[in-house]
């Protein structure tokens, strides 16, 4: 029996009467769209739903070629645990389909990492991503935007002004327990629903660093697109579960401006076979092979240009800032979580050697942010790009002498300069991106950044107001 048969003969043995078929926008939000399960038949898996206007959706068509299709990815079929009006529904992720059946469309983000894939595969590759999702989840947020009103309250029984008796202090959050840690019973749940519903093991999850409700969640690695797909499933259960307990959770980077804010620390391999390519037993320094200082040093050269795509909300440079455990310097160590580039070094002899890319944060499109750091890696050991030495050092504690003196560079400080970066060194992304998806990601993201930048905020108005 063919895949595809099998998982409607599962849709039909559970009763399942609506399909939600999921996707992702060129910017990173997820889109659905419910069809009755009735209408189901082999066709979709190969030809598609003919059920998404293109132009209603940010970065994907305009109004005059608008007609297009929902495939769905038959091996990311769950049965959700959630009714709707008391009948079950079942979940897919979908690629997006031209009309006519002229193929995909190119600005359909997912297929940004299947092109990755395709070309690691075409090598006798695979790569492995691991991904640390960090994340804030509030008890109620209040959020009042226009011309003569500008407000914003955040409730949580974690934050240093509630008065729930217990001293929380900001920044010294980390590994707190219940019943300080009042997000426990949260947390284990995303993870149930994720690993019985979903199939997606969680490795960890934990409180994080921040005071108010501040937490992890560690999914065990996997290939890049299964990888994203899990990122998105991450955030759709998130919030799922968050309204089963009246809790709101939020992806943007830095929520709270004297607080650590929320990374995306992004675990990479490369394997040929059985051969990790970047562990190297015999190297004293991390045990880490030629190929993947190589990586590094593509990580390094393109860093400043990859931030628009892996720090791409004007909010996340509100992150990127010292003092708060978010990387701002280009550099590479072992250990050393104030270097970008991380070569973690809990045991020796350690055959799952991996790099950990620290700037990344959870307002990212997962399938742009990965694809792309890989892209720069592959692009430094295609030129056998050399990262320099190691710096040991914590790099906030430098002087710019003394980080010109060992040629750390560092990160744009908003998001219109990593813009400009991107313009000038988008080549290494075009193996697996399309020139016209880089020029209307950029597009987009200038003038997001245009229209943030316009407007007042309260800070402002408490600075300059009586001058």
């Amino acid at each position: 029996m063919s895949r595809e048969r099998s998982i409607i003969e599962r849709i039909s043995s559970e009763n399942v009467k609506w399909l939600e078929l999921q996707f992702m926008d060129l910017p990173g939000y997820i889109h659905s769209v419910h069809i009755s399960s009735r209408l189901l038949s082999p066709k979709w898996f190969s030809e598609g739903v003919s059920k998404l206007d293109g132009s209603s959706v940010r970065g994907f068509t305009e109004i005059n070629e608008s007609d297009l299709r929902l495939i769905p990815v038959e091996d990311t079929y769950a049965t959700l645990p959630w009714l709707l009006s008391g009948a079950k529904v079942g979940r897919f992720i979908c690629t997006i389909g031209l009309s006519m059946n002229k193929g995909r469309l190119e600005y359909d983000s997912r297929l940004v990492a299947e092109n990755l894939e395709a070309y690691l595969s075409s090598k006798g590759l695979t790569g492995y991503v691991g991904a640390e999702i960090e994340f804030f989840v509030f008890d109620s947020v209040k959020i009042r935007v226009n011309s003569y009103v500008q407000y914003i309250e955040i409730n949580s029984p974690e934050s240093p002004v509630s008065d729930n008796g217990y001293p929380y202090i900001e920044k010294r959050s980390y590994y707190i327990p219940a019943p300080l840690d009042t997000l426990a019973d949260y947390r284990a749940r995303v993870s149930h629903v994720l690993e019985e519903n979903f199939g997606i093991e969680v490795d960890v999850h934990h409180h994080e660093v921040a005071s108010t409700g501040h937490i992890e969640i560690n999914m065990k690695y996997s290939t890049p697109v299964n990888s994203c797909d899990n990122i998105l499933t991450l955030k759709y259960v998130s919030r799922r579960v968050a309204a089963e307990y009246g809790l709101y959770p939020t992806f943007m980077p830095k929520p709270l401006f004297s607080d650590d804010g929320s990374g995306f620390h992004v675990h990479i391999s490369i394997w040929k076979d059985t051969q990790n390519l970047f562990y190297d037993p015999n190297d004293d320094y991390a045990e880490i092979s030629q190929y993947a200082r190589y990586f590094i040093g593509g990580l390094i050269e393109h860093g400043r240009s990859l931030s628009a795509i892996v720090s791409p909300t004007v909010n996340s440079y509100k992150r990127l800032i010292p003092g708060y455990e978010a990387p701002v310097y280009l550099a590479w160590s072992k250990g050393n979580r104030s270097a970008a580039i991380r070569v973690p070094v809990y045991k020796a002899r350690d055959q799952y050697k991996r790099i950990e890319y620290r700037p990344p944060d959870p307002s990212v499109n997962p399938y742009l942010a990965v694809t792309a750091i890989f892209a720069a890696g592959l692009d430094g050991v295609k030129r056998k790009i050399e990262p320099g030495d190691p710096v040991d050092k914590n790099i906030y504690k430098l002087s710019k002498r003394e980080r010109r003196e060992l040629g750390i560079k560092e990160l744009p400080g908003s998001l219109t300069e990593a813009l400009e970066e991107l313009k000038s060194d988008m080549d290494f992304l075009k193996p697996f991106f399309s020139q016209p998806l880089i020029d209307k990601y950029i597009e987009l993201k200038f003038e997001e950044a245009r229209r943030i930048n316009t407007f007042p905020s309260p800070i402002e108005f408490k600075e300059y107001f009586n001058l």
